[in-house]
């Protein structure tokens, strides 16, 4: 299982998943354990908001499960049409976030309702509807 953590610094989740540039993504082997993570900078073109499907291999390619603090319905809908679930949570700390997923106890996000607004606003503006 591949999980990939959107993260602004390489060491916390962050939000904004169809905008994030930094991805930390982690390994999980048949016995539960966790590789160490792989740092992922995306190029601006390979933004998921971005990104042209042109059968051209992404850097994401193969996530089974997306951990973040927030993600737009484009994106959830987006991840899902590639195969990868998407988790949110207010759980900041990455490798926790992994461990709670695994665990099935990771926190649920908190609400945003200025943030869900604007990212729907975005989502009209979005290519993956």
């Amino acid at each position: 299982m591949k999980i990939a953590v959107a993260s602004s610094d390489f060491i916390s989740v962050s939000g904004h998943a169809g905008r994030a540039k930094h991805w930390l993504v982690y390994h999980v082997d048949e016995n539960a354990q966790v590789s160490p993570p792989q740092r992922i900078e995306l190029a601006s073109d390979q933004v998921i908001h971005y990104v042209e499907e042109n059968g051209q291999p992404h850097p994401l390619d193969g996530i089974d499960v997306v951990i973040t603090l927030s993600a737009g319905e484009g994106f959830v809908k987006h991840m899902e049409k590639r195969g990868a679930q998407v988790a949110m949570t207010a759980e900041k700390d990455a490798a926790k976030a992994v461990r709670d997923y695994l665990a099935e106890t990771l926190s649920a996000p908190r609400p945003r309702p200025i943030g869900s607004l604007i990212c729907k606003t975005m989502d009209l503006f979005s290519k993956h509807k």
